[in-house]
């Protein structure tokens, strides 16, 4: 996180690239900040130059110090909203998928919304646990505060429907934060399709 922003950025074929911290699914907050767990969630103008930076210097330097690896290669399914500006997925056509599916969610947060925000969550925090067909969740953020991120993968994407438009904590935080107005940037959410799963995320593989 501290040296490697400038070194991926100028990756070839990077066409968005974000190195993230993470946190447990516990809360998602900061009290369940992992230390020892880091992503880097990517775009790339071709499969190529993804398999390219695979094996490149950064990469290897990681994998030297890893204790565990895990790599999900996804296909965009929807996205509306924006990250620092960007529009990093495009605007796909959404489509119906049959596999396993993956949720991304990213919002800014206005500076003096931030407790509200963090009093709302650990209901919905939660409510994803013990969602049937949740395979993995967990908080992802560039940027230690003020930046609140998630991503879950699911068994399809009826559970997942199921979570995002019924659950009722899940509801409630989504009338409270345009109502209240929590984010100083329009809020990121994209779907995608799980096309493989290469590694294992807190042991297991959760796809598999």
């Amino acid at each position: 996180m501290a040296t490697h922003r400038g070194p991926v950025r100028r990756t070839n074929g990077l066409r968005f690239g974000k190195l993230l911290g993470t946190t447990h699914d516990r809360t998602f907050s900061l009290r369940d900040v992992d230390v020892r767990q880091y992503g880097l969630l990517a775009t790339w103008r071709s499969e190529r130059d993804a398999a390219e930076f695979e094996e490149s210097q950064v990469v290897r330097s990681w994998r030297r110090v890893a204790s565990e690896q895990w790599r999900l290669r996804l296909t965009p399914l929807s996205s509306r909203g924006r990250w620092s500006g960007r529009a990093p997925f495009g605007v796909p056509k959404p489509a119906r998928w049959k596999g396993k599916v993956v949720a991304l969610t990213r919002s800014r947060l206005v500076p003096a919304k931030v407790p509200k925000f963090w009093r709302a969550i650990p209901p919905v925090a939660a409510d994803i646990a013990g969602r049937d067909g949740l395979l993995a969740a967990l908080g992802v953020s560039e940027i230690p505060v003020g930046v609140q991120g998630t991503i879950s993968v699911w068994r399809n994407a009826d559970d997942l429907t199921a979570f995002a438009y019924r659950g009722a904590p899940h509801q409630a935080v989504m009338a409270r934060k345009d109502r209240e107005g929590w984010y100083a940037e329009e809020e990121l959410f994209a779907r995608f399709g799980v096309l493989d799963s290469v590694g294992t995320f807190r042991g297991a593989d959760p796809v598999t």
